[in-house]
């Protein structure tokens, strides 16, 4: 028998004051179901096909019935999801300019079954337009099983940020990776402990992203309070100055500006909700001006490795493309 505080550290559960799932061996369970319809209605609706004879568009979400949840025990994520979903389309004859009126079932996305293998049922209104019928049955199809299959990606990583906490062992296995680990933990505190007592093996990101505009409006979509909001669908607290503290969606995202040189650079400290409490990452974004666009380069050193994958979708999906979103909406309305 192992002496008391000996055994193998993947079965020792520690107590804590704060309630922390010390090294993931309690069961614990998020439930997913409002978080899901809100993201399956971002992903579906406004999916848009055509070709030489129509043009088809999803218009709206009529139903969405069922749940969804994340369950986490001893380090792994258990996810469970059924959906009955129910969505509305229509379309136009481009030769005759007539518009039609259908619907597109899905009755059984779940955990069972492949998203390839999901039913996908289109029917349409009374009446001709057959062909886009045809239209949403191939391409329509094709793009809507590529959305729940983003929606399957957004619910194993963006919904999960934070189920899965260091552990001491998690600490030792990661800094075996073959990698080149940042082992330095970036703090605001120098004095705050780290959690659980050990060293935070972090990975360094290197991400581009070309933008179709001027260096002056990219720069201040980062900058001004209301376009921050625009671009993250969710309330901001915020004023670009040095010193200055930030939060975005709903507070998931804090942090102080660094250093800020108009038009050129932003370096801040930056942290999500879930990391180790007082733990930051440098983040230092680099506007530089091409033929007519602006390259945006984004550099992030001080990032949990278990957080490395996550923190990659939160910037490509959840800033650069709902960004560039942003700025198509921006040209249009001139």
């Amino acid at each position: 028998m192992a002496k008391w505080g000996q055994g193998d550290p993947r079965w020792i559960v520690e107590e804590r004051e704060d309630g922390t799932n010390v090294n993931n061996w309690h069961w614990t369970e998020r439930d997913a179901t409002s978080w899901s319809k809100g993201k399956l209605r971002e992903l579906l609706v406004g999916i848009a096909v055509e070709n030489e004879a129509g043009r088809c568009e999803i218009s709206e979400l009529k139903q969405v019935e069922g749940e969804a949840s994340c369950s986490s025990r001893k380090g792994k994520l258990i996810f469970f999801y059924e959906w009955n979903i129910k969505l509305g389309w229509k379309g136009i004859i481009k030769e005759s300019g007539v518009k039609h009126k259908g619907l597109i079932e899905i009755p059984n996305l779940s955990e069972e079954n492949e998203v390839d293998d999901a039913e996908v049922n289109v029917s349409k209104k009374k009446g001709d337009g057959n062909i886009l019928k045809d239209l949403m049955k191939t391409a329509g199809t094709a793009k809507v099983r590529e959305a729940l299959g983003d929606y399957l990606k957004a619910l194993k990583t963006e919904f999960t940020m934070g189920m899965i906490l260091p552990t001491k062992a998690m600490a030792t296995q990661e800094l075996t990776v073959k990698r080149k680990l940042s082992e330095t933990t970036l703090q605001i505190q120098a004095s705050s402990p780290v959690e659980l007592g050990v060293r935070i093996p972090t990975v360094a990101l290197h991400m581009t992203e070309l933008f179709d505009t001027a260096i002056e409006q990219l720069y201040r979509i980062f900058t001004v309070k209301d376009l921050v909001q625009k671009f993250s669908k969710s309330p901001a607290v915020l004023e670009a100055e040095k010193g200055r503290k930030f939060q975005m969606f709903d507070g998931n995202i804090t942090g102080e500006y660094v250093e800020l040189l108009t038009n050129k650079k932003i370096v801040m400290k930056w942290r999500c909700r879930n990391w180790p409490e007082e733990h930051y990452a440098i983040v230092a974004l680099n506007f530089v001006p091409t033929l007519g666009q602006t390259e945006l380069q984004l550099d992030c050193k001080g990032v949990p490795v278990c957080e490395e994958e996550n923190m990659k979708f939160c910037w490509q999906k959840q800033h650069f493309e709902e960004i560039q979103g942003l700025l198509q909406l921006i040209t249009l309305n001139g």
